[in-house]
């Protein structure tokens, strides 16, 4: 699976389909509107398909708490004082066997509605994936869609014991949940309410966050209660684990284990294709390794991406939990950001190929943006989108592994607003109403057409379409190897090696050039060098005549050979993929 050159789509259908710009501050449903799963239309497909995307990440898909009623259709509401934003926080899971009902045209008809983008997605061949939040769910979770005979997550623990691999949760008895947030204390208006009763939870149980506080902090994960996979958050200690692969109940095997399971199969039998699994480093390695056998034993494709941030645990998650795919946050994104930004230095970049090549450096998964990360084009990042394309060409074509793009990056959002609980931080919120004014453009009352782009974000568009286009369609960077150049051109004069990177990425049948000029307001102008190594790898004489052409962005056309080196001149913040063959 990790073979593959994935390209994924990453879209919150909250925002992408949503045409309402009112925008009012803490706004309502009513106030802001929603877009939903049927926004996501033929138009809107063809143009994600058009990107060279191979995967759809619907963000957010799995019913969360909100502090929207919707108790008139047969939906418990949540209070207030545990829902982060007016929509609510899609990490926040209230029901692991339902949709998002702001999400439906028709709420009693919304996991209808899903598996109709489901199909309709896989007519164009994209493949879909959803969140599993196998960490936490929502302070107030409760399924009221759950399959006939399932028992729901917590329904059998035994809350006197504060720890037990038979529980769902961690107990705090002799204690009651203090929730930090009071709903009266935000200018909203109308107010920050609905038909829900006040939040009692007795014993308290710890948080997401793993914190052990009956009255957890305001900026702490207070809207969330933490999973229990059979390690004992109060001394340390990883309980012994059942070694076999077999689905069949064990004692030692925690009862989480079997429900997180069985909700993944659930999904899976819906069509979706792959799971992002949130925090995933925070789930001992010993239950992936056993869930992602068990999924896969039905739907052996199915792929799995852990966001996780600990190096130290990359190679046991891809090769004892089963992942497919990690994010690539601390190495190779935040070396992209400092060179966007005017710092840092190339060099960065082949410490993240040295160590990340070999065993596992098609398993990254490489971004510039998430709803997780600020705007590229917000004042807090680039604030011209445009300095960030050499970045985008080293994430999509420095190895193997896939890359992901975020809805609006491709014509530069900038994510500029202050939502309600999202504030002015540079970020698309993902926890209010909103309706994206500079997505507007593009979105053309959903006729995804681009219609009302300005020229600039035209090109944007264009640069992306062509990046995704050729990766999608070039051998040496689906399956190629990779070699950096950088060493070779320590002395070389006129070549900046803290803001110019080179590398060639080759097969047999494919041979390219890349190189990236970082540097916003110097040219290059040098001589690249070769070394001879580098060519005996390539299969080409070192003392070849060779032609080189852009295969994107230029008409340019250069000839030399290994031996001369290659006569090169790039325009600052500028990027050249050349195809290198034999004259």
């Amino acid at each position: 699976m990790a073979s593959d050159k994935l390209i994924i789509y990453q879209l919150l259908p909250r925002l992408f389909g949503n045409t309402n710009t009112t925008n009012r501050v803490w706004g309502t449903l009513a106030d802001n509107g929603s877009g939903t799963f049927a926004d996501i239309n033929d138009a809107a497909l063809t143009g994600i398909k058009r990107l060279g995307t191979t995967h759809v990440w619907y963000t957010g898909v799995p019913e969360h708490a909100t502090m929207t009623d919707y108790s008139a259709q047969g939906i418990r509401p949540d209070d207030p004082a545990v829902v982060k934003g007016r929509a609510g926080s899609p990490y926040a899971i209230k029901d692991y066997y339902d949709v998002v009902p702001d999400f439906a045209r028709s709420v009693p008809d919304r996991m209808a509605e899903f598996e109709a983008l489901v199909a309709r997605t896989h007519a164009y061949g994209l493949k879909v994936i959803i969140d599993i939040v196998p960490n936490h769910v929502a302070r107030q979770y409760g399924s009221d869609a759950k399959p006939a005979n399932t028992q729901d997550l917590g329904e059998g623990d035994d809350r006197r014991q504060a720890f037990s691999t038979q529980n769902n949760f961690y107990y705090l008895p002799g204690t009651a949940f203090v929730a930090p947030f009071v709903p009266g204390s935000v200018d909203a208006d109308p107010p920050l309410a609905n038909s829900a009763s006040p939040i009692y939870e007795a014993p308290a149980k710890v948080t997401g966050s793993g914190s052990i506080n009956e009255a957890p902090h305001i900026n702490d994960w207070y809207e969330t209660i933490k999973l229990n996979y059979g390690y004992n958050v109060f001394d340390g200690s990883l309980h012994p684990f059942a070694d076999d692969a077999s689905a069949t109940p064990h004692p030692d095997r925690p009862d989480t284990w079997y429900k997180l399971r069985d909700i993944m199969l659930f999904w899976a039998g819906k069509g979706v294709d792959g799971f992002r699994c949130d925090m995933a480093h925070l789930v001992p390695v010993a239950f992936w390794q056993w869930v992602t056998a068990q999924v896969r034993a039905t739907y052996p494709a199915h792929i799995f991406i852990a966001e996780i941030y600990d190096p130290g645990l990359y190679r046991s998650f891809i090769f004892e939990g089963g992942f497919d795919y990690l994010y690539d946050k601390v190495g190779l994104y935040d070396s992209l950001r400092r060179l966007i930004e005017g710092h840092g230095s190339c060099y960065d970049l082949t410490r993240v190929w040295q160590q990340e090549s070999g065993d596992f450096s098609e398993h990254m998964l490489r971004f510039l943006e998430t709803h997780d990360e600020q705007r590229i084009a917000s004042a807090f990042f680039a604030v011209d989108p445009k300095r960030a394309l050499p970045a985008m060409v080293v994430a999509a074509t420095m190895h193997t592994g896939p890359y992901l793009l975020y809805f609006g990056q491709e014509i530069g959002v900038k994510g500029e607003d202050a939502e309600g609980f999202s504030g002015y931080d540079g970020r698309t919120t993902i926890f209010d109403y909103w309706g994206l004014t500079d997505w507007q453009g593009y979105l053309n009352n959903h006729q995804y057409d681009g219609e009302a782009l300005t020229d600039a974000q035209r090109e944007l568009r264009s640069f992306y379409e062509k990046l995704g286009t050729f990766v999608a369609g070039a051998e040496a960077i689906r399956e190629g190897a990779f070699y950096d150049l950088q060493w070779a051109n320590q002395s070389t004069d006129g070549y900046n090696q803290h803001r110019v990177y080179a590398y060639l990425r080759y097969t047999q049948n494919q041979k390219l050039l890349i190189v990236c000029n970082f540097d916003q307001a110097s040219s290059l102008s040098a001589t690249l060098q070769f070394p001879e190594h580098a060519f005996s790898l390539l299969h080409v004489p070192f003392d070849a005549p060779l032609v080189l052409e852009d295969q994107l962005f230029t008409t340019d056309r250069l000839t030399g050979s290994g031996q001369s080196g290659l006569p090169l001149d790039l325009p600052p913040n500028s990027v050249r993929i050349f195809a290198l063959n034999i004259l």
